[in-house]
């Protein structure tokens, strides 16, 4: 049975969250660096482990730091021993740090939204829009918290 390195997932889980955030397929994104889409889809998994020559070109195609891939790293990860490649759930194994399903920033619902939102070329429209996306969201959190308060 294969062992993937938590490492090793969340890095392909950012890598696969930045591609997708650019509107990239894996093909486009093999391409640019000479590997075929297979090759990506087992960075993505982590099924295969990022050297850091070809994590740096992944960050210049993607237009990110290399520590992007890093960023946002549950703090037991670094300690973490490899899981299984069986049974897991989203990207990581049952218990693992890796609940994907739960993070906003996989959905395709965001994805296309920061992709809209980001093709608004006047300043003054996309001010107005985060600002009332923000109010939207402030509000209704302050109406969940409020219901919570009632019980």
């Amino acid at each position: 049975m294969p062992r993937f390195h938590p490492v090793d997932i969340h890095v392909g889980v950012r890598l696969r969250q930045r591609r997708n955030l650019v509107g990239l397929s894996q093909n486009k994104l093999s391409d640019s660096v000479g590997l075929t889409f297979q090759q990506i889809q087992k960075y993505e998994r982590g099924a295969n482990r990022i050297s850091s020559s070809r994590l740096y070109e992944f960050a210049m195609v993607l237009n990110v730091p290399v520590s992007y891939f890093f960023d946002e790293m549950p703090s037991n990860v670094p300690s973490g021993r490899p899981v299984s490649g069986r049974g897991r759930e989203g990207f990581g194994e049952v218990g693992s740090p890796f609940k994907q399903e739960k993070d906003p920033l996989i959905r395709r619902e965001t994805l296309e939204l920061v992709r809209a939102y980001n093709k608004i070329e006047e300043e003054r429209v996309r001010d107005s829009i985060f600002a009332t996306v923000k109010a939207l969201g402030e509000s209704g959190h302050a109406k969940l918290l409020a219901g919570r308060r009632k019980r």
